[in-house]
């Protein structure tokens, strides 16, 4: 599976270029810590080509075979650092993590990052948003909300709600890094531009959004309607068997292979208390992945009971076939393009979105007129939903509709 090692990550690179790059995590374990090693995973652009994982309830150890994708830079000290920063500490001989706890050195929810708001003007272009997106990300910093609008002079107003994975956009030489790269991206285009701490009736609107037409949401979120649209996509299965172990629940899945599947898995048990003790993770070159998990309850028992069997396999059947809702709809005269994807339990998002959709319509040739990030619950269920005003002058033939909502999906599946 790995090299034994004394390092918490270990990031080993393969000899034969184009072969995947080993990451060997061995830490104590922590419930729902593989969805948040997967989510660090899908936020540093890596695909998850084969995986293993094992775990006795107090330590684990994961190995997980990725690639880079084509185009991005990657910086593997930083991914490094970010995987051990998940991991627990591990306790001194003669304690173990409950001592740890009390102490106060382990399992303690990490304090809210502090909200900034960038703002500025500037001159539009095509690509001007995903460009931006992607200097933020590069700068680790995390976009909570984006409100974008144009003025009939053709500049762009650009509010940008952000949090700073390195805490440090409070100092003056961390501003100005972010200065200087926008400056570098924009070029004369940038007339101002601003980052001050926000405001606490700033950040209570983060916490607000313009509600959804009910006829949105019975088009991206009927779960009968989802259910219909994902059984003719192609094959999927999810299976349940406790016939091969005395202690644990096998859940096999097959499907088809898509940006963040591992993620897409992992949050999804995460979200159902459900706990991996062995798991592995294929991906084939003609797409098609094989997963087999050794799973128990959060009260160490089997999956025994066939309604949570049945709905813990229908949930994991939706997320895998749409772990994503796109449409295209009028608002008024205006069309409107929306992208859903839910949040988990802990309220995290999913990453990358919007440098996803901003990258897709920039690869379209179109042009974003307005741009909101909000957060909606529906069915007792909370969805992150990103709102873009496409700048079009005309009606869109539904050739062209659909060809956008191809486009957008495709590159948030990873099928581009």
């Amino acid at each position: 599976m790995g090299i034994p090692s004394d390092e918490v990550v270990q990031v080993r690179h393969a000899d034969v270029a184009g072969e995947p790059t080993v990451v060997t995590i061995s830490c104590p374990d922590k419930t729902g810590l593989g969805c948040d090693l997967c989510r660090v995973v899908l936020l540093f652009g890596l695909n998850i080509l084969k995986g293993d994982m094992n775990t006795d309830g107090r330590w684990c150890y994961i190995v997980l075979w990725v690639v880079a994708r084509p185009g991005r830079a990657m910086r593997w000290d930083l991914l490094k650092n970010r995987l051990v920063e998940l991991c627990p500490v591990t306790a001194p001989f003669g304690f173990d993590s409950a001592d740890l706890a009390a102490a106060g050195l382990q399992d303690v929810a990490p304090a809210a990052s502090q909200v900034f708001l960038l703002k500025f003007f500037c001159y539009d272009r095509l690509g001007l948003l995903h460009d931006v997106t992607r200097v933020l990300c590069e700068l680790e910093l995390t976009i909570r909300r984006v409100k974008v609008s144009t003025t009939p002079d053709g500049r762009v107003l650009d509010l940008f709600f952000i949090t700073d994975a390195r805490e440090l956009l409070h100092t003056k030489s961390r501003r100005e890094e972010t200065y200087d790269k926008l400056q570098s991206v924009l070029g004369d285009s940038l007339t101002s531009c601003e980052i001050d701490s926000a405001t606490e009736e700033m950040c209570s609107c983060l916490q607000s959004s313009a509600s959804l037409p009910p006829s949105v949401v019975e088009q991206m979120f009927n779960i009968e309607l989802v259910e219909e649209q994902s059984r003719s996509r192609g094959s999927l299965s999810v299976a349940m068997d406790n016939s091969l172990s005395s202690v644990h629940t096998l859940i096999q899945i097959q499907c088809g292979d898509h940006k963040g599947l591992v993620y897409d898995i992992m949050r999804t048990l995460k979200d159902h208390n459900i706990q991996i003790s062995y798991g592995r993770f294929y991906a084939s070159r003609n797409g098609s992945c094989e997963v087999d998990l050794f799973a128990v309850q959060s009260d160490g028992k089997k999956i025994l009971d066939q309604h949570k069997q049945r709905a813990l396999c229908s949930r994991l059947r939706m997320e895998l076939q749409r772990p994503l809702r796109v449409a295209l709809v009028k608002r008024g005269p205006d069309t409107e393009l929306l992208v859903a994807n839910p949040v988990e339990v802990s309220g995290k998002g999913r990453p990358l979105v919007f440098y996803d959709i901003t990258l897709a319509l920039k690869k379209l040739h179109k042009r974003i007129f307005l741009a909101e990030i909000g957060r909606h619950v529906v069915d007792d269920r909370e969805w992150e939903v990103y709102r873009v005003q496409l700048g079009e002058d005309h009606e869109l033939s539904s050739s062209l509709r659909g060809k956008i909502v191809d486009g957008v999906t495709n590159m948030l599946m990873g099928w581009e």
